[in-house]
């Protein structure tokens, strides 16, 4: 890395130069080389308009979960405390992975059961990059957004690939 104030070459990574100990971590920010680069890295999740979560409670037996599921088309519940509090998320991923074939008799069961306890989460001023990249790592398709502990939303990696394919389409 070139030292902008003394022209010294630097090791890449270095904090400051070696030469005139000039500030060098700024210099390894990213920087948006496109309109979908600079989105993500700077836009909030809330430029997604995520969608109102819908919640059960952990005593919800897994067939509630599922008819819910069903006829909201939706792929996660949050599963949330009497006071409100994101206790969990019940997905198709947990139904697949944790239930079918494994129960012989698991509609009436609860579905805290089942849930994937404690998931990450996001904040609606969290930007897209973080998210996403919670995403990824994780391997999940949908992520909660919350405010002090409760759910305010949920995005999903179709949201993601939406906002993506609308700036595709502008440029």
């Amino acid at each position: 890395m070139i030292c902008p104030n003394c022209g010294h070459d630097n090791l890449p990574g270095g904090e400051e130069c070696s030469n005139c100990l000039q500030d060098l971590t700024q210099l390894d920010l990213p920087v948006a080389q496109n309109r979908i680069e600079g989105s993500l890295m700077a836009d909030p999740v809330s430029l997604l308009r995520p969608r109102t979560p819908v919640t059960v409670r952990p005593t919800a037996t897994v067939r509630e979960a599922i008819q819910t599921m069903l006829a909201r088309n939706l792929g996660a519940l949050l599963i949330v405390d009497k006071d409100g509090k994101l206790l969990g998320i019940f997905s198709e991923r947990d139904l697949l992975t944790k239930v079918a074939g494994l129960h012989d008799s698991y509609e009436e069961l609860p579905v805290a059961q089942f849930m994937t306890r404690n998931p990450e989460t996001v904040t609606a001023t969290d930007t897209l990059a973080f998210a996403i990249h919670k995403m990824d790592i994780g391997g999940y398709r949908h992520l909660p957004i919350v405010s002090e502990g409760r759910p305010t939303g949920v995005i999903s990696v179709r949201d993601m690939l939406r906002h993506i394919t609308r700036l595709c389409k502008e440029n």
